[in-house]
């Protein structure tokens, strides 16, 4: 076994069993509730179905990052263990997470000098981050080391696609990422807009697509002119969704009637608390290997 962990945030997206069997370690984001403070603990304080019916009842939701501490801790349990750390966290378009992370990993340097620790920016998000670390635990399982599997994460970060439809927008102009009248012609003409993150790790409207059907349509389309090997698609995917499986469902075997050599059936798994206090419940996200964003 690697002399080295592999660790990410409560924000892949993904089961908390998944990161668990594969001996993946993690640390939990946080979020207020109408000012009750909460952990991004995949779905045990609150499941998505219940954090979405609160906020649609008018429940206030406001995310907080991992603080510094919070690293500190995380970090220092497992160096005190002779544990070198791979530390991922999720985006820093979308988060200040690095940072902190960063900042913790200054303060433990002294203290542990014998010990590795490192800390790479994913520039992903929701299940694509989940897919970023969950490739990573792959290489570490061939035997890369820690440094070796840090450099391939660096080099090959920006070729994990992230694409995003929604077909609720109340969150969305909420937020203020849609503006009110904008939101409003949207839901009258049925519109989904078509999200993807960009190279620096922000997410970004790029189409806006009239009704559901033709999303998931657009989703393929997508995929099939971006994924590694168009048709030919030999890797994962992923597909993260907010209370709506059937929408997610739908892109699934959708994916899996068109793309004939993928690696096993498509993953797919509720978006967290973090991601989904922002995007409100109606999202489906899907994420696959191809050619490089930037």
């Amino acid at each position: 076994m690697p002399g080295y962990v592999l660790s990410c945030c409560s924000t892949v997206d993904i089961p908390r069993e998944s990161l668990e069997k594969r001996g993946i370690e993690y640390v939990y984001f946080n979020y207020m509730l109408d000012g009750v403070p909460c952990k991004d603990d995949f779905g045990q304080t609150n499941s998505p179905s219940e954090l979405y019916a609160k906020m649609l009842a008018g429940a206030e939701a406001k995310t907080s990052q991992v603080s510094t501490g919070d690293y500190v801790d995380h970090f220092e349990k497992l160096l005190s263990q002779g544990l070198d750390v791979l530390h991922i966290t999720l985006s820093s378009g979308i988060s200040g997470t690095y940072n902190s992370a960063v900042a913790a990993q200054g303060i433990l340097a002294e203290k542990y000098p014998d010990r590795k620790l490192v800390v790479v920016d994913s520039l992903c998000a929701s299940a694509g981050y989940g897919m970023f670390v969950d490739q990573l635990a792959d290489l570490r399982d061939e035997g890369l080391g820690i440094d070796e599997v840090a450099a391939w994460a660096e080099e090959h970060k920006l070729e994990l696609h992230h694409w995003f439809f929604s077909t609720d927008l109340t969150f969305f102009i909420r937020g203020g990422r849609i503006s009110k009248a904008a939101g409003i012609m949207g839901g009258l003409l049925k519109i989904c807009p078509i999200m993807d993150v960009e190279p620096d790790g922000s997410l970004a409207v790029k189409e806006k697509i009239r009704t559901k059907q033709r999303a998931i349509k657009r989703d393929l389309q997508l995929m099939e002119e971006l994924a590694a090997g168009g048709l030919d698609y030999s890797g994962k995917v992923f597909i993260s969704h907010s209370e709506c499986p059937e929408d997610a469902q739908a892109v699934a075997d959708e994916i899996e009637a068109t793309f004939k050599h993928m690696n096993g059936k498509v993953r797919v798994s509720d978006i967290g608390a973090t991601i989904g206090c922002h995007t409100g419940p109606g999202t489906v996200a899907l994420f696959f290997w191809g050619k490089s964003r930037a």
